[in-house]
């Protein structure tokens, strides 16, 4: 993907709001929380300062006035330029038509699996669902009630991707529990064997993985075609 001048998500959601209208930054917050965008796009009210005057200084938006409402504080309302519509357009671009490897953090724990005992992944996986099902149904529920008031799918779609990412881990999560729980995942009877050796007799993982065959007979030799490095 391109380097950006500003390459904070949140600056992308900046010139998308302030390319509707002019605003100030109190302003912008107000309306990304009001059409839940803060749920796609990480939005820290402090941080948005910064963001606004990282994209004036780059000459993305501009100041046009400042106003004061009542006993409020003064504030600057800024507008869209030239170069910042061209950079937000080509950031848009970016992001729908072009696929970046992005790192899931249950992707890097995954890498890691072995590292606990079978039972507690168990435990630890069927929490993580209670969290990932319970948004499914908030979700769910939020969909149901935009597409009673008819509300236009058009500006929830990013909502609907959520969700379905969300269902997608919950239908993986849910097998691979069954599959260790059940030692039908390739490799489990290894490693169930390896943390009951570890806990009963102290030994260790990477000393079981060196000469397998020794403490699980041979239909464990296939551990030694595993490299040295992996081990």
């Amino acid at each position: 993907m391109a380097k950006r001048k500003v390459a904070n998500p949140l600056a992308f959601a900046v010139l998308g709001s302030l390319g509707e209208r002019p605003m100030h930054p109190y302003e912008i917050s107000t309306v990304l929380r009001a059409r839940g965008k803060d749920q796609s796009i990480k939005l820290n009210y402090g941080s948005l300062y910064s963001v606004v005057a990282a994209l004036q200084k780059h000459g993305f938006v501009e100041e046009l006035e400042t106003i004061r409402e009542g006993n409020r504080p003064e504030r600057t309302v800024y507008q869209i330029t030239p170069a910042g519509q061209e950079e937000y357009a080509d950031w848009l671009s970016e992001l729908l038509g072009t696929p970046s490897r992005e790192f899931h953090p249950l992707e890097a724990g995954l890498a890691y699996l072995p590292g606990l005992p079978p039972d507690r992944v168990v435990e630890l996986l069927e929490h993580r669902l209670e969290a990932v099902d319970t948004e499914i149904e908030q979700i769910t529920a939020a969909h149901e009630h935009m597409a009673s008031m008819e509300f236009p799918r058009l500006f929830w779609v990013e909502s609907e991707f959520r969700l379905a990412l969300l269902q997608a881990e919950s239908a993986y999560v849910h097998q691979l529990i069954e599959e260790i729980r059940n030692d039908t995942l390739s490799g489990s009877t290894f490693w169930r064997q390896a943390w009951k050796l570890f806990q009963e007799q102290g030994i260790t993982p990477a000393e079981q993985l060196k000469d397998p065959v020794k403490y699980f007979g041979t239909d464990f030799a296939w551990m030694k075609a595993v490299p040295p490095e992996a081990q």
